[in-house]
């Protein structure tokens, strides 16, 4: 899609700047990475007023051009480099109106670039609240941009900064906010003459930031670093004089269009909850308490949708099975695919709930404060507290909370958040968890309050955030490096959550979920069926030979004669061979070569191992008694026993194996590509195995 207007969001963190990336392109978006780097790109269209198209690209939330991890980096990289593609023709500085003094430092900054900007003064709604009075008028006079004044969460100003959007003007008009030039004079005029830069803060900044930017080659960062040491030039010192002149011309500003009420009532309020919320006793006890109810709420609220979608997955085999003639295709596709997409797209209403609740709690500012709650404890194991954005997030995906860690500056703490996050109980364990809960834990009340598969769902989450806390600890007497880290990080006030937001959060994360699982899960179903499906020589027809005789016929109905043959053709099929090739290391853990299949092929994804289960049920089960995956797994007995196959000690064995095992291809390639070496994931892997099968192991040996 060709756009006509590239347009850039720059903005600190907390003010509004995704919240209105989303609201200007909808639907519309798509992540990649920016050129070199494997910092994320989000990008997007929208319409403007005048019928052009804008490309709008979401920068990293950052204070100030000064970086101080690579998403920091990447701002000024893509605002001064003038090839980059990804360079704006416009940046939106998104600020927050409650919190001028503090955001007006970036705006003056990448305003002296000379790049055309426009303010969005944000969560005016908020000012007005607090009695923060802003002459908008005379802010856009001073400044010499156009000002809008927004409050995004309400939908309020969208249209007139469209507007503004269009009509902007295609070169930079606003005065300096300092004068640059006093700061390096020689340098910076040296700068601008060999290098040929036009803009005096753009030939400060070089000289400040030379050595990390991916555009100048090594001989002009060697000449920069040449003419710093003729010029004495001292960057920490040049930087601090620089950040008090901007506040100088910060103050005045203020001074002359802002009117601020000693108190601000938003923060006070938000000071009292924060006493509650954030004290060190009741803070945890309520942080319990909402995963107790998001857990609870996973299995009460979705019951109903689940039934439905496993009703309408039985209905499709049952009508697909009296359509399709009998044959090899028609088993690939109701045996193998449709068996194996049941098995994990029944658990849509329970990851949309999931998705629901995470969305809700950092729209509200609560995710922030479980942070700094956990931020004693993290440095009590060794971690920074930046450490605890990613082990929380590991809870909707690692893959994405192990790309956050970009922002641990100290690299033992990155490293060991790494190791340890994709044992945070992850959204694509939950059709696992709640699957062999439903199996083996009684659908009955405690206390006529509590759901007892609720509990025990909410107990499993905790544990793997311990799980993840005690290893951490261990890895920080591993990794000897003397570096300190530091956590700095602010509270943003408490708001109502975006309701549209959080449906958006629901649909988007939900289909990403599906259509992620879907592709592997479809993959893995018919490669399983293949090999569920046939074996090596002729096993095939001599089983069939063996039950053909008459003896067998009297003996036995025809649909137990049926389920008799697939069970012994599943066990001689190459499936059942590998499965029966790894039986002996795995049955001290409580399962047979059937869960041994499951465990191998959802090394690729862990959710892949409830359709493999329904695959293996399917290949060998009565074609005449459609069940849903539930039901099969539920009636499956061990043959030597007679009791079933999922007691209580295998499925909490297999829960305890999935907790720790490292099943998932895409979280091994992200650790590689942000470690930029295979050491770390396969010591990961290795590690993540042994304690898989060690803790399965007692797990089984404790409750059989």
């Amino acid at each position: 899609m060709k756009a006509d207007i590239r347009v850039a969001l720059a903005g600190n963190p907390n003010t509004g700047k995704s919240s209105l990336f989303n609201v200007l392109t909808g639907l519309n978006q798509k992540i990649g990475n920016f050129p070199g780097v494997t910092v994320d790109k989000k990008m997007g269209f929208m319409q403007l007023p005048d019928g052009r198209q804008a490309e709008v690209v979401d920068l990293p939330g950052t204070y100030s051009l000064y970086p101080k991890s690579k998403d920091e980096s990447i701002v000024f990289s893509v605002l001064a480099d003038k090839i980059d593609t990804a360079r704006p023709d416009l940046v939106v500085v998104v600020l927050d109106a409650t919190n001028l003094k503090r955001n007006l430092l970036l705006y003056t900054q990448i305003a002296d670039l000379k790049i055309p900007v426009i303010i969005a003064l944000n969560m005016m709604d908020m000012a007005r609240t607090s009695a923060i009075q802003i002459d908008v008028e005379q802010f856009s006079k001073k400044l010499g941009v156009p000002v809008v004044p927004m409050a995004v969460r309400k939908g309020e100003g969208v249209t007139e900064l469209k507007q503004a959007i269009a009509y902007a003007n295609k070169v930079a008009l606003q005065p300096d906010s300092i004068d640059v030039n006093v700061f390096a004079p020689g340098l910076i005029g040296q700068i601008s003459n060999e290098l040929q830069v036009d803009n005096p803060y753009l030939a400060l900044q070089l000289a400040h930031q030379h050595e990390h930017l991916r555009y100048l080659s090594a001989e002009q960062s060697e000449r920069i670093e040449t003419l710093e040491q003729e010029h004495a030039f001292h960057s920490q010192k040049a930087q601090a004089a620089e950040t008090v002149a901007r506040y100088n011309f910060i103050n005045d500003l203020l001074y002359d269009t802002v009117k601020t009420p000693e108190a601000a009532q938003h923060e006070s309020f938000s000071n009292r909850i924060d006493h509650i919320l954030t004290h060190k006793v009741w803070g945890f006890i309520i942080f319990m308490g909402i995963l107790l109810f998001i857990f609870q709420s996973i299995f009460a609220w979705s019951s109903y949708p689940m039934d439905l979608i496993e009703a309408s997955f039985v209905w499709a085999e049952d009508v697909m099975r009296n359509l399709l003639p009998e044959g090899p295709l028609a088993s690939l596709l109701i045996d193998g695919v449709l068996a194996g997409l049941s098995g994990v797209l029944v658990f849509i209403p329970q990851i949309a709930i999931l998705f629901a609740f995470i969305s809700i709690l950092e729209d509200t500012g609560y995710m922030s404060r479980v942070t700094f709650m956990m931020d004693k404890l993290m440095r009590k194991v060794g971690l920074s507290g930046k450490s605890v954005v990613p082990l929380i997030g590991g809870f909707a995906c690692a893959v994405p909370s192990i790309m956050g860690t970009r922002t641990i500056e100290n690299w033992k703490d990155r490293m060991i958040t790494i190791m340890v996050t994709p044992l945070v109980a992850c959204s694509a364990r939950l059709p696992v968890y709640t699957l062999l809960i439903a199996l083996v834990v009684p659908d009955k009340s405690v206390w006529g309050i509590f759901n007892m598969q609720g509990l025990v769902l909410t107990a499993i989450y905790v544990f793997s955030l311990v799980s993840a806390i005690i290893v951490a600890f261990v890895l920080k007497f591993i990794l000897k490096v003397r570096e300190r880290g530091y956590f700095i990080m602010e509270l943003p006030v408490y708001r109502m959550p975006r309701w549209k937001n959080v449906i958006f959060a629901m649909y988007d994360r939900s289909k990403a979920f599906v259509i992620q699982a879907g592709k592997v899960i479809i993959a893995v179903s018919i490669v399983l069926w293949v090999l569920a499906s046939y074996g090596p020589g002729n096993k095939f027809e001599q089983i069939e030979q063996k039950y053909s005789s008459t003896e067998f016929k009297i003996t036995n109905s025809p649909e137990e004669l049926n389920r008799v043959i697939a069970s012994e053709k599943l066990e001689s099929s190459y499936a059942g061979m590998l499965g029966h090739a790894i039986e002996p290391v795995i049955k001290p853990l409580g399962y047979d070569w059937k869960i041994g299949i499951a465990i191998i092929t959802s090394f690729a994804a862990r959710e892949v191992f409830v359709g493999t289960m329904a695959t293996i049920y399917s290949v060998e089960g009565d074609t005449d008694d459609i069940q849903s995956v539930q039901q099969k797994m539920g009636n499956a007995r061990n043959p030597e026993t007679g009791l079933p196959v999922f007691t209580l000690a295998t499925a909490f064995s297999l829960m305890m194996f999935y907790a720790f095992a490292m099943q998932c291809a895409s979280t091994v390639a992200v650790v590689y590509r942000e470690t930029k070496s295979w050491k770390w994931p396969a010591i990961q892997f290795a590690y993540m195995a042994v304690l898989a099968y060690g803790v399965a192991f007692i797990t089984y040996q404790l409750l059989k």
